[in-house]
């Protein structure tokens, strides 16, 4: 069997490599548009849930337990860019104590009695029994972050001694911080 190479007519050849190229003009136009777009979107840089801006880090968060809930917010220039960034879940970590359920805490309280208000330590050190924390950080997608911290120290009886901190938000504030203020009722729809 014999195979030979078969031959294309010398004008369709011509008309092959000789075919104007119309889009080159446009295209470092698209290219220089594509990398505008994606510097805008955020993909080429580091947002304050990844690496903080200079701006977050000045405000320096904390947990003092003696100060409270802290929230640190954005700036206008970071609220305007997160729009063009890709989706960000709150992200809730800790146990969250209100300021009601703090109130409800008694110098005097057994262990039991006080896992019954706040729910179980996140940090039982094994090198102070006589402490527990209850640390609490919100991450909101659009960059804010609460944080808050409470101690219960216990004497040697097992008994609540004394505590540190306060300062703390409602359980409507906190509600109202995830899902957004309340819609407020006319009198005329009552």
């Amino acid at each position: 069997m014999r195979v030979t190479q078969a031959q294309m007519p010398t004008k369709l050849q011509s008309k092959l490599h000789s075919t104007p190229h119309r889009s080159t003009g446009r295209l470092p136009l698209l290219a220089g548009a594509v990398c505008f777009a994606l510097a805008l979107s955020g993909c080429a840089t580091k947002t304050t849930l990844g690496e903080k801006s200079t701006e977050v880090k000045e405000t320096g968060v904390t947990l003092d337990a003696s100060k409270g809930a802290q929230t640190t917010t954005i700036t206008q220039l970071q609220k305007f860019m997160w729009f063009f960034s890709p989706y960000r879940p709150d992200i809730q970590q800790g146990n969250f104590v209100s300021e009601e359920m703090l109130a409800q805490l008694k110098t005097g309280m057994t262990r039991d009695q006080v896992r019954f208000i706040f729910g179980s330590s996140l940090l039982e050190d094994p090198f102070h029994g006589n402490r527990w924390d209850y640390p609490f950080r919100m991450a909101k997608g659009n960059g804010e972050l609460t944080t808050s911290r409470v101690i219960v120290f216990f004497d040697k009886e097992g008994r609540v001694e004394r505590w540190e901190g306060g300062n703390l938000p409602t359980e409507k504030e906190y509600i109202a911080r995830i899902a957004g203020p309340a819609p407020q009722v006319k009198a005329s729809d009552k």
